[in-house]
């Protein structure tokens, strides 16, 4: 048996594709989608009948599309990624980049925090992983090479 979905709103803000969403059961009324327009907007849930959501703050700092987004555990942080070859932590306090991470030469396709928050890991193409495998990124901590894939890379996640 299928399950039947309703629409329930629509939230319009970008000028591009959209390319990922990220939630997070501690924040159920915050959504952040990522967008090939280069920003990534946070969203207030208010799931009113004729507006679902509005737009609190766009994140602007990537050259290029934002393939990626996530939120860490404490929904303090986002995570990005983008296909200039950067990664960005953002605090979602106050919408700023607290750092950007270099070193990808292709675009990166997908990020991960671990469950403390302490580590990272990011995933480009071709066959290349890199990740924080000590300390924390808030921190400071350089970004360490994984072992290369023998396949493309198009995901990452943390096992909990």
């Amino acid at each position: 048996m299928t399950e039947q979905m309703t629409l329930r709103g629509t939230l319009k803000g970008h000028s591009g594709w959209v390319t990922q969403i990220a939630t997070t059961p501690q924040f159920p009324d915050m959504i952040l989608s990522a967008s090939r327009d280069k920003t990534i907007i946070m969203w207030k849930l208010t799931r009113d009948e004729t507006n679902y959501g509005v737009p609190q703050r766009a994140l602007r700092g990537h050259s290029h599309f934002v393939s990626d987004v996530v939120i860490s555990s404490d929904g303090q942080f986002a995570l990005s990624g983008s296909w200039d070859g950067t990664l960005r932590l953002w605090d979602l306090t106050t919408g700023t980049t607290t750092r950007r991470f270099v070193g990808h030469t292709k675009d990166v396709l997908s990020v991960a925090f671990s469950a403390d928050n302490r580590q990272i890991v990011s995933a480009n193409t071709p066959f290349r992983m890199r990740a924080t495998l000590s300390g924390c990124p808030v921190c400071g901590s350089p970004p360490t090479a994984a072992t290369p894939s023998l396949y493309p890379v198009a995901g990452t996640s943390w096992s909990r």
